[in-house]
């Protein structure tokens, strides 16, 4: 008998054990499984990054239109010219429409030397990009660029461009890509996030608190949750086609300013920043509701029925215990839905946002650009400098972005700690 049980427990200790290799061999598995994909995953942001600063910056040849030495008066270079000087310049050398154009957008009096000098360089010099050379090309083949610049183009000098620079984003949109910026797309940008962030979140919050804490289970709850979790899946150019029915059309009158009286009624059309706020909105709602609810459920029940044990209502025991214990999964959840948002163009093409702007909205009822709007148009010319300003103004929304997510992730670590 004894020999018995001993047998029995020999081969459930050798089955143990075989299946307890059998489970390390296939956690060894997926660690490896899951430490490629990182890798992977890090790898393929590094070559995507590498390859936007790569358009950002490098040599460039440039050819004047005038010789700046030209320009000097008694010896003295353009660089040193008086304001009176420089003024002279532009009257002798451009169209007399044009700088009457440019007196009456400002008088010269009130123009400073700077931005006059900048005229003269702009209209005058006319500096003009004839060939472009990436970073890669800059740093390892610097005497192949040089060579290659001066047998093409003799009369051009070569210099290094940061295409990325501080009058690259106080600069507007311009037809050269010499002297187009971001400053009017990176205004639209924020006024569109701040009507989106203004109009989805308190909407998603307040859904979420309504589903999980007083919603009953009945059929037409249920299937606003079933519609709610497939909203979260529909493609984004579908809410785009929403916006534009509701928003730019329905809502003319609302959304173009009109009822206010701040347009013209004859040619006000709801093509204007908040329409693209509020449809980026519908866009993100069914996100910011789906994370709200998670971060609500995660809340432990218990706190719950304390909280009606010492006699406070739903509404007390909601405001002062759940939401301070979910406003962390609440804030995580709505910097992912507003990081989805702030890089969409599909629907903003549909509700017309303007790929050529040149004035700074001023508004919620503005004509509007944004960034991705941008970088879109500039990818879609011929000419090789606007894929290098496309690639900068990369750069600018991916600062921007994370500008707003660390600025969102610390009001919610301040909240969590406070809470």
């Amino acid at each position: 008998m004894s020999t018995n049980i001993f047998e029995d427990n020999t081969a459930q200790s050798e089955a143990f054990h075989s299946n307890l290799s059998s489970r390390h061999r296939s956690g060894r598995i997926w660690h490896f499984v899951f430490q490629a994909s990182t890798l992977i995953g890090i790898i393929a942001l590094t070559v995507l990054l590498l390859n936007v600063l790569d358009s950002t910056f490098g040599y460039i040849a440039v050819e004047d239109e005038i010789n700046p030495a030209d320009l000097a008066i008694n010896g003295i270079p353009i660089e040193q010219l008086h304001q009176i000087d420089l003024v002279w310049i532009l009257e002798q050398n451009v169209s007399k429409g044009l700088f009457r154009r440019l007196e009456s957008e400002m008088p010269w009096e009130e123009r400073t030397r700077e931005e006059i000098y900048d005229l003269v360089v702009a209209r005058v010099v006319n500096p003009t990009v004839v060939d472009t050379w990436s970073l890669r090309e800059s740093i390892f083949n610097r005497n192949q660029v040089f060579q290659e610049a001066a047998e093409k183009y003799p009369g051009a000098r070569v210099e290094f461009k940061s295409w990325l620079s501080s009058a690259f984003l106080a600069t507007p949109q311009s037809p050269e890509p010499e002297r187009a910026g971001v400053r009017t797309a990176i205004l639209g940008s924020l006024w569109t996030i701040a009507i989106t962030i203004v109009f989805a979140f308190p909407l998603g919050v307040g859904a979420a608190i309504y589903l999980e804490e007083y919603a009953t289970d009945t059929p037409i709850n249920r299937l606003i949750q079933t519609n709610i979790n497939n909203l979260a899946g529909v493609p984004s150019i579908i809410y785009g086609i929403l916006g534009l029915a509701i928003f730019v059309r329905a809502l003319e009158k609302f959304t173009s300013g009109a009822v206010f009286g701040l347009v013209d009624p004859t040619t006000a059309n709801g093509r204007t920043i908040i329409s693209a706020g509020m449809t980026l909105g519908l866009l993100i709602l069914p996100l910011i509701i789906i994370n709200a609810q998670e971060a609500i459920k995660a809340v432990p029940n218990s706190l719950r029925q304390a909280s009606f044990g010492m006699g406070a209502t739903r509404w007390q025991t909601v405001w002062h215990h759940v939401l301070p214990n979910a406003v962390s999964g609440i804030l995580t959840g709505t910097i992912l839905a507003v990081s989805r948002a702030i890089g969409e163009t599909a629907p903003l093409v549909v509700v017309g946002a303007s790929t050529f702007i040149t004035f700074d909205p001023d508004g919620p009822f503005s004509k509007f650009t944004t960034l991705p709007i941008q970088i879109y148009q500039w990818t879609a010319r011929p000419q090789d400098e606007f894929r290098n300003i496309a690639a900068a103004a990369i750069l600018v929304l991916l600062a921007l972005l994370l500008s707003m997510n660390a600025t969102a992730i610390l009001l919610r670590n301040r909240y969590s700690t406070k809470f």
